[in-house]
């Protein structure tokens, strides 16, 4: 079985860099005529697997959207995970799970088990309980052939403080900032976890498209073999099209996620908005 870097990976090569986001906001809902409650955001995340299925490789449903309906919201998000792994696109549950070690185990269970009812092919996860109380979700991702992406550098501007700190901790390298050395950490699983030859490792990284790398202190050799999952293009104001220039060699490793730029674009509007999200993308690469 390949592991999810090498899915994603071939993934990428076949359908682009694109990663839709599927966040039903309640002012998006209003906009589309749907209903805010477990039935409109159900409808909603179909919509989008439809529009984005064949057209790009991954999705990443904002589990928040649907977990704030209660029992409803998470059967609808159920719905939507399984429609879009059925539609042969790769998803990322957008949770930012975070907990020691035990807690973390169940969480593994709930979005990467095989069979699960929320299973995705990988999550978003939290450091800030300490990198390696993540240990055994890496653990169980790598042998199900699934996926992680940890916090590293985040797009919100209030995280900058916190990630560009300087650790004090015994195995830190001098200066070794929060975002660097959460992902030296957690990435050293890639070095032993890349299968036959996968390029990308089952362990990646939330990088910001509109952070400054250098400032954060994030070493581009720190994130070598991880898939990178950038947000902050489209309405946040970075553009697809300075992809290579935001990432450098790293640009290959990355998926640019957007959500409001597209969705924004309503049903019958969401394909003629992927379409010209990948073309963007394509000028990058032609740059």
């Amino acid at each position: 079985m390949s592991g999810f870097g090498g899915r994603l990976h071939a993934a990428m090569a076949e359908r682009g860099q694109l990663c839709v986001g599927i966040d039903p906001h309640a002012s998006l809902l209003a906009e589309w005529g749907l209903d805010a409650d477990a039935a409109g955001a159900r409808e909603f995340g179909l919509r989008v697997v439809e529009a984005a299925a064949g057209r790009v490789a991954v999705v990443k449903p904002q589990v928040a959207f649907y977990e704030r309906y209660g029992s409803a919201g998470f059967a609808a998000l159920e719905v939507v995970l399984r429609a879009a792994r059925d539609a042969g696109l790769l998803v990322i549950a957008d949770a930012k799970r975070g907990d020691i070690g035990s807690t973390m185990d169940a969480y593994a269970e709930a979005w990467l088990a095989a069979g699960s009812p929320l299973e995705a092919d990988a999550v978003t996860v939290s450091p800030y309980l300490g990198p390696d109380a993540l240990r055994g979700t890496i653990a169980h991702a790598v042998r199900g052939g699934k996926g992680l992406f940890v916090l590293a550098a985040t797009s919100n501007p209030e995280a900058r403080g916190l990630q560009s700190a300087e650790v004090t901790v015994v195995d830190a390298e001098r200066g070794q900032t929060v975002a660097d050395w959460v992902a030296t950490h957690a990435g050293a699983a890639n070095r032993s976890a890349v299968r036959g030859d996968d390029v990308l490792g089952p362990v990646g990284f939330v990088v910001g498209a509109t952070i400054d790398r250098d400032e954060l202190g994030l070493r581009a050799e720190t994130l070598a073999a991880a898939p990178i999952l950038a947000p902050g293009f489209g309405a946040q104001g970075a553009r697809l099209t300075d992809l290579g220039r935001l990432f450098g060699a790293l640009a290959p490793q990355v998926l640019a996620s957007a959500s409001r730029s597209i969705l924004g674009a309503g049903p019958d509007g969401l394909a003629a908005a992927i379409d010209a999200h990948n073309e963007e993308l394509q000028e990058s690469r032609r740059g």
